[in-house]
Protein backbone atom coordinates (compact mmCIF):
# COMPACT_ATOMS: atom_id res chain seq x y z
CA UNK A 1 0.00 0.00 0.00
CA UNK A 2 1.44 3.58 -1.20
CA UNK A 3 1.84 6.07 1.93
CA UNK A 4 2.09 9.57 1.57
CA UNK A 5 3.41 12.39 4.12
CA UNK A 6 2.72 15.99 4.05
CA UNK A 7 5.42 18.46 3.29
CA UNK A 8 6.50 21.54 4.76
CA UNK A 9 4.53 20.75 8.54
CA UNK A 10 5.13 20.99 11.30
CA UNK A 11 3.55 17.92 13.86
CA UNK A 12 2.88 18.65 17.79
CA UNK A 13 0.30 15.81 18.53
CA UNK A 14 3.13 13.02 18.01
CA UNK A 15 3.33 9.86 20.09
CA UNK A 16 6.71 10.30 22.88
CA UNK A 17 9.45 8.27 22.67
CA UNK A 18 11.02 6.93 25.81
CA UNK A 19 13.52 8.90 27.53
CA UNK A 20 16.95 6.40 27.22
CA UNK A 21 17.73 5.97 31.57
CA UNK A 22 13.84 4.32 31.59
CA UNK A 23 14.32 1.77 28.31
CA UNK A 24 14.93 -1.00 30.68
CA UNK A 25 12.21 -0.30 32.88
CA UNK A 26 9.13 0.08 30.10
CA UNK A 27 11.07 -1.94 27.40
CA UNK A 28 10.57 -6.05 28.03
CA UNK A 29 14.14 -7.40 27.32
CA UNK A 30 13.51 -11.47 26.42
CA UNK A 31 14.94 -14.77 25.06
CA UNK A 32 15.09 -15.73 21.51
CA UNK A 33 11.67 -17.50 21.03
CA UNK A 34 13.37 -19.64 18.69
CA UNK A 35 16.91 -21.41 17.51
CA UNK A 36 17.87 -20.29 14.10
CA UNK A 37 17.53 -22.55 10.84
CA UNK A 38 20.53 -22.88 9.03
CA UNK A 39 19.92 -20.63 6.03
CA UNK A 40 21.28 -20.20 2.58
CA UNK A 41 24.15 -17.16 2.37
CA UNK A 42 25.67 -15.74 -0.50
CA UNK A 43 29.45 -14.02 0.54
CA UNK A 44 30.28 -12.27 -2.76
CA UNK A 45 34.13 -10.63 -3.79
CA UNK A 46 35.37 -9.49 -7.62
CA UNK A 47 38.39 -11.01 -8.34
CA UNK A 48 40.49 -10.42 -12.23
CA UNK A 49 39.18 -13.10 -14.33
CA UNK A 50 38.95 -14.20 -17.61
CA UNK A 51 35.08 -13.64 -18.25
CA UNK A 52 32.63 -15.25 -16.47
CA UNK A 53 34.39 -16.50 -13.27
CA UNK A 54 34.74 -20.71 -13.51
CA UNK A 55 34.16 -22.96 -10.46
CA UNK A 56 31.98 -23.87 -7.94
CA UNK A 57 30.86 -20.14 -7.63
CA UNK A 58 27.36 -19.01 -8.02
CA UNK A 59 27.50 -15.69 -9.90
CA UNK A 60 26.16 -13.74 -13.04
CA UNK A 61 28.35 -10.76 -13.17
CA UNK A 62 31.99 -10.54 -14.93
CA UNK A 63 34.57 -10.68 -12.42
CA UNK A 64 31.81 -11.10 -9.78
CA UNK A 65 32.37 -14.75 -7.53
CA UNK A 66 29.44 -15.74 -5.12
CA UNK A 67 29.98 -18.36 -2.80
CA UNK A 68 26.77 -19.73 -1.22
CA UNK A 69 26.67 -21.30 2.14
CA UNK A 70 23.66 -24.09 2.44
CA UNK A 71 23.83 -24.04 6.11
CA UNK A 72 24.49 -20.52 7.57
CA UNK A 73 23.55 -20.09 10.80
CA UNK A 74 22.30 -16.17 11.24
CA UNK A 75 23.25 -13.40 14.50
CA UNK A 76 26.43 -15.64 15.61
CA UNK A 77 29.89 -14.11 15.89
CA UNK A 78 32.53 -16.37 14.87
CA UNK A 79 36.04 -15.51 15.12
CA UNK A 80 39.42 -16.98 13.63
CA UNK A 81 41.72 -19.17 16.14
CA UNK A 82 44.45 -17.10 18.19
CA UNK A 83 47.58 -16.84 16.77
CA UNK A 84 50.63 -18.98 18.10
CA UNK A 85 54.12 -17.16 19.23
CA UNK A 86 56.93 -18.24 18.94
CA UNK A 87 59.73 -16.19 20.68
CA UNK A 88 63.08 -15.46 18.76
CA UNK A 89 66.08 -14.90 20.72
CA UNK A 90 67.86 -11.59 20.19
CA UNK A 91 71.47 -11.75 18.33
CA UNK A 92 74.47 -12.22 20.65
CA UNK A 93 76.79 -11.51 17.51
CA UNK A 94 76.41 -11.38 14.08
CA UNK A 95 79.47 -12.20 11.10
CA UNK A 96 77.95 -10.95 8.42
CA UNK A 97 75.00 -8.92 7.38
CA UNK A 98 72.00 -10.92 7.05
CA UNK A 99 69.51 -10.73 3.94
CA UNK A 100 66.28 -12.14 2.20
CA UNK A 101 65.98 -12.60 -1.55
CA UNK A 102 63.50 -10.98 -3.41
CA UNK A 103 61.43 -12.54 -6.47
CA UNK A 104 59.65 -10.61 -9.37
CA UNK A 105 57.49 -12.58 -10.98
CA UNK A 106 57.63 -12.38 -14.83
CA UNK A 107 53.89 -12.04 -14.94
CA UNK A 108 53.90 -8.71 -13.37
CA UNK A 109 54.98 -5.47 -14.60
CA UNK A 110 58.12 -3.57 -12.74
CA UNK A 111 57.54 -0.03 -11.72
CA UNK A 112 60.15 1.78 -9.40
CA UNK A 113 57.50 4.57 -8.64
CA UNK A 114 54.08 3.99 -8.29
CA UNK A 115 52.60 6.26 -10.84
CA UNK A 116 49.93 9.02 -11.07
CA UNK A 117 46.48 7.10 -9.65
CA UNK A 118 43.95 6.58 -12.77
CA UNK A 119 41.14 9.31 -13.02
CA UNK A 120 38.70 6.82 -12.51
CA UNK A 121 39.98 5.84 -8.94
CA UNK A 122 39.98 9.34 -8.05
CA UNK A 123 37.67 9.97 -5.17
CA UNK A 124 36.74 13.60 -3.65
CA UNK A 125 38.32 14.14 -0.43
CA UNK A 126 36.23 12.71 2.83
CA UNK A 127 37.38 14.31 5.59
CA UNK A 128 39.74 16.57 6.59
CA UNK A 129 40.53 17.64 10.43
CA UNK A 130 40.70 21.66 9.06
CA UNK A 131 39.04 22.82 5.96
CA UNK A 132 41.19 24.88 3.34
CA UNK A 133 40.78 28.68 2.13
CA UNK A 134 38.67 26.97 -0.78
CA UNK A 135 36.15 25.08 0.93
CA UNK A 136 33.06 25.85 1.74
CA UNK A 137 32.25 27.06 4.76
CA UNK A 138 30.47 24.01 6.75
CA UNK A 139 30.63 21.43 9.29
CA UNK A 140 33.21 18.06 9.44
CA UNK A 141 32.28 14.88 10.99
CA UNK A 142 34.10 15.24 14.54
CA UNK A 143 33.51 16.15 17.89
CA UNK A 144 34.39 14.31 21.18
CA UNK A 145 33.14 16.50 24.69
CA UNK A 146 34.70 14.52 27.30
CA UNK A 147 34.31 12.70 29.13
CA UNK A 148 33.78 10.07 26.24
CA UNK A 149 30.91 8.30 26.41
CA UNK A 150 30.78 5.75 23.80
CA UNK A 151 31.29 1.88 24.73
CA UNK A 152 31.79 -0.44 22.09
CA UNK A 153 29.23 -3.02 21.52
CA UNK A 154 28.94 -6.39 20.48
CA UNK A 155 25.38 -7.87 20.67
CA UNK A 156 23.55 -9.54 18.00
CA UNK A 157 20.07 -9.00 19.56
CA UNK A 158 17.22 -6.98 17.83
CA UNK A 159 17.80 -4.15 17.56
CA UNK A 160 21.55 -4.30 17.57
CA UNK A 161 21.59 -6.87 14.57
CA UNK A 162 20.33 -3.80 12.56
CA UNK A 163 23.19 -1.68 12.81
CA UNK A 164 26.65 -1.67 10.73
CA UNK A 165 29.48 -1.01 8.70
CA UNK A 166 29.07 0.93 5.45
CA UNK A 167 32.16 0.54 2.48
CA UNK A 168 32.08 3.18 -0.20
CA UNK A 169 34.55 4.20 -2.65
CA UNK A 170 35.20 7.45 0.01
CA UNK A 171 36.18 5.41 3.07
CA UNK A 172 33.43 3.37 5.44
CA UNK A 173 30.67 4.80 7.46
CA UNK A 174 27.79 3.45 9.77
CA UNK A 175 24.22 2.75 8.38
CA UNK A 176 20.82 1.00 9.36
CA UNK A 177 18.40 -1.57 8.22
CA UNK A 178 15.66 0.01 8.01
CA UNK A 179 13.21 -2.35 5.50
CA UNK A 180 13.74 -5.86 4.27
CA UNK A 181 16.68 -5.26 1.81
CA UNK A 182 16.78 -1.27 2.59
CA UNK A 183 19.82 0.67 4.30
CA UNK A 184 19.32 3.83 6.00
CA UNK A 185 23.02 5.91 5.61
CA UNK A 186 24.53 9.51 4.89
CA UNK A 187 24.53 10.78 1.83
CA UNK A 188 28.40 12.33 2.24
CA UNK A 189 29.89 9.11 2.12
CA UNK A 190 27.90 7.78 -1.22
CA UNK A 191 30.59 8.56 -4.32
CA UNK A 192 28.08 10.99 -6.65
CA UNK A 193 29.54 10.52 -9.78
CA UNK A 194 29.30 12.76 -13.03
CA UNK A 195 27.46 9.99 -15.12
CA UNK A 196 24.05 10.01 -12.83
CA UNK A 197 25.28 7.00 -10.94
CA UNK A 198 26.84 6.41 -7.73
CA UNK A 199 29.99 3.96 -6.49
CA UNK A 200 29.08 1.05 -5.03
CA UNK A 201 28.19 0.38 -1.62
CA UNK A 202 28.65 -2.93 0.93
CA UNK A 203 26.89 -3.44 4.22
CA UNK A 204 27.65 -5.39 7.00
CA UNK A 205 25.21 -5.57 9.53
CA UNK A 206 26.82 -6.06 13.00
CA UNK A 207 29.75 -6.52 11.98
CA UNK A 208 32.71 -6.88 14.36
CA UNK A 209 35.79 -7.12 12.72
CA UNK A 210 36.42 -10.12 11.41
CA UNK A 211 33.22 -11.56 12.13
CA UNK A 212 29.93 -10.84 10.02
CA UNK A 213 27.28 -12.64 11.70
CA UNK A 214 24.92 -11.43 9.57
CA UNK A 215 26.65 -11.88 6.20
CA UNK A 216 26.62 -8.93 3.69
CA UNK A 217 25.12 -6.79 0.78
CA UNK A 218 25.72 -4.68 -2.62
CA UNK A 219 23.98 -1.76 -3.03
CA UNK A 220 21.56 -2.13 -5.96
CA UNK A 221 19.86 1.22 -6.21
CA UNK A 222 20.38 4.78 -4.05
CA UNK A 223 17.50 7.03 -3.62
CA UNK A 224 18.58 10.82 -1.95
CA UNK A 225 17.46 14.12 -1.39
CA UNK A 226 20.33 15.69 -2.27
CA UNK A 227 23.77 14.73 -3.33
CA UNK A 228 26.34 16.46 -0.34
CA UNK A 229 29.89 15.98 -1.01
CA UNK A 230 32.30 16.25 1.72
CA UNK A 231 35.08 17.26 3.30
CA UNK A 232 32.34 19.72 4.67
CA UNK A 233 28.42 20.18 4.88
CA UNK A 234 27.16 23.83 4.09
CA UNK A 235 23.30 24.45 6.36
CA UNK A 236 20.95 23.49 3.05
CA UNK A 237 22.98 20.11 2.67
CA UNK A 238 22.61 19.31 6.47
CA UNK A 239 18.81 19.07 6.58
CA UNK A 240 19.40 16.59 3.37
CA UNK A 241 22.36 14.47 4.60
CA UNK A 242 20.88 11.01 4.37
CA UNK A 243 20.24 8.02 1.59
CA UNK A 244 17.98 4.59 1.41
CA UNK A 245 20.45 2.22 -0.52
CA UNK A 246 18.14 -1.01 -2.24
CA UNK A 247 20.24 -4.11 -1.45
CA UNK A 248 20.96 -6.95 -3.43
CA UNK A 249 20.27 -9.33 -0.50
CA UNK A 250 17.11 -9.36 1.82
CA UNK A 251 19.57 -8.77 4.76
CA UNK A 252 16.67 -7.37 6.91
CA UNK A 253 14.73 -11.06 6.98
CA UNK A 254 17.84 -11.96 9.27
CA UNK A 255 18.61 -8.98 11.07
CA UNK A 256 14.73 -7.05 11.40
CA UNK A 257 15.21 -3.63 11.00
CA UNK A 258 14.08 0.02 12.44
CA UNK A 259 11.60 1.81 11.48
CA UNK A 260 11.70 5.70 10.69
CA UNK A 261 10.05 8.56 11.75
CA UNK A 262 10.16 12.54 11.14
CA UNK A 263 11.41 14.56 13.85
CA UNK A 264 9.88 16.72 15.90
CA UNK A 265 11.26 19.83 17.92
CA UNK A 266 8.49 19.03 20.49
CA UNK A 267 10.87 16.53 21.36
CA UNK A 268 14.11 19.27 21.64
CA UNK A 269 16.18 18.87 24.76
CA UNK A 270 15.04 15.44 26.22
CA UNK A 271 17.70 12.18 26.46
CA UNK A 272 15.48 10.27 24.49
CA UNK A 273 18.26 8.98 22.25
CA UNK A 274 20.61 6.55 21.07
CA UNK A 275 23.36 6.50 18.31
CA UNK A 276 25.55 3.58 16.95
CA UNK A 277 28.16 4.01 14.32
CA UNK A 278 32.00 2.74 13.22
CA UNK A 279 34.44 5.27 14.93
CA UNK A 280 37.99 5.83 13.41
CA UNK A 281 39.63 6.70 16.46
CA UNK A 282 38.12 4.09 18.94
CA UNK A 283 38.19 1.06 17.07
CA UNK A 284 39.69 1.66 13.64
CA UNK A 285 36.52 1.48 12.21
CA UNK A 286 36.25 -2.31 12.92
CA UNK A 287 33.93 -2.53 15.59
CA UNK A 288 30.87 -0.78 16.61
CA UNK A 289 30.29 1.74 19.24
CA UNK A 290 27.32 2.61 20.96
CA UNK A 291 26.09 6.23 22.71
CA UNK A 292 22.83 6.43 24.80
CA UNK A 293 20.94 9.17 26.58
CA UNK A 294 21.27 11.68 23.82
CA UNK A 295 19.42 14.66 23.35
CA UNK A 296 18.74 16.77 20.06
CA UNK A 297 17.93 20.48 19.51
CA UNK A 298 16.36 20.69 16.16
CA UNK A 299 16.57 23.81 14.38
CA UNK A 300 13.54 26.26 15.12
CA UNK A 301 13.80 28.04 11.76
CA UNK A 302 13.56 24.76 9.82
CA UNK A 303 10.31 22.98 8.90
CA UNK A 304 10.28 19.80 10.37
CA UNK A 305 9.78 18.11 7.15
CA UNK A 306 13.75 18.94 7.00
CA UNK A 307 15.37 19.42 9.59
CA UNK A 308 18.74 19.60 10.76
CA UNK A 309 19.53 19.10 14.46
CA UNK A 310 22.27 19.89 16.93
CA UNK A 311 23.55 17.56 19.45
CA UNK A 312 26.55 16.76 21.44
CA UNK A 313 26.94 12.95 21.43
CA UNK A 314 30.22 11.68 21.01
CA UNK A 315 31.72 11.22 17.15
CA UNK A 316 34.86 10.54 15.23
CA UNK A 317 34.88 10.18 11.71
CA UNK A 318 33.13 6.71 10.54
CA UNK A 319 30.36 7.41 12.51
CA UNK A 320 28.23 9.55 10.02
CA UNK A 321 25.54 7.41 8.97
CA UNK A 322 24.68 5.72 12.15
CA UNK A 323 21.49 6.18 12.99
CA UNK A 324 19.77 8.38 15.92
CA UNK A 325 17.10 6.11 16.94
CA UNK A 326 14.57 5.55 20.34
CA UNK A 327 12.35 3.56 21.65
CA UNK A 328 8.43 3.63 21.82
CA UNK A 329 5.93 1.75 23.11
CA UNK A 330 5.75 -0.37 19.97
CA UNK A 331 9.22 -0.32 18.80
CA UNK A 332 12.34 1.56 18.23
CA UNK A 333 12.10 3.89 15.24
CA UNK A 334 15.00 5.67 13.21
CA UNK A 335 14.65 9.39 13.22
CA UNK A 336 18.05 11.10 11.80
CA UNK A 337 21.37 10.30 10.86
CA UNK A 338 24.28 11.72 12.15
CA UNK A 339 26.01 14.35 9.48
CA UNK A 340 28.69 16.93 10.71
CA UNK A 341 30.12 18.85 13.35
CA UNK A 342 31.44 21.93 14.60
CA UNK A 343 33.89 22.67 17.55
CA UNK A 344 30.67 23.45 19.72
CA UNK A 345 28.38 20.97 18.53
CA UNK A 346 27.75 17.87 16.77
CA UNK A 347 24.74 17.56 13.85
CA UNK A 348 22.01 14.85 12.92
CA UNK A 349 19.70 14.85 9.45
CA UNK A 350 16.48 13.57 9.23
CA UNK A 351 12.52 14.85 9.41
CA UNK A 352 9.84 13.94 7.47
CA UNK A 353 11.67 14.37 4.12
CA UNK A 354 13.84 10.97 5.63
CA UNK A 355 11.01 9.14 6.28
CA UNK A 356 9.20 10.04 2.94
CA UNK A 357 12.72 8.62 1.14
CA UNK A 358 12.08 5.69 3.18
CA UNK A 359 8.59 4.61 1.98
CA UNK A 360 9.42 5.67 -1.76
CA UNK A 361 12.13 3.23 -1.84
CA UNK A 362 10.35 0.57 0.02
CA UNK A 363 7.03 1.12 -2.08
CA UNK A 364 9.00 0.64 -5.30
CA UNK A 365 11.52 -2.24 -4.31
CA UNK A 366 10.14 -3.81 -1.40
Amino acid sequence: MEIKIGKNLRFKDQPIPVVWKNVEQEVQSRKAIKTPEPIEMDFSFFSSTDGIPKGKVITDQENQLKIRLENFIVGRHVFPKNIELKEVPTLDKLEKPLETSHFIPDHLDVQPNPGILPQDLVTPVFFKETAGEDDKFGYQATTVFPPDDRTVLNSTSYPWSCFGRVDTPLGFGSGVMIGPRHLLTVSHVIQWNNDNTAGWVRFRPAFFAPSAPFGEAWGNLTYYKAKVQGPTIDWYEGMYDYVCVVLDRYLGNSTGWLGARGYTDAWDGTAYWAHVGYPSDLTAGNRPICQTGISLDGSFWEFDSHESMSHRGDVWPGQSGGPFFAWWSDGPYAIAVQSGQTSSENTASGGQDLVDLVIQARNEHP
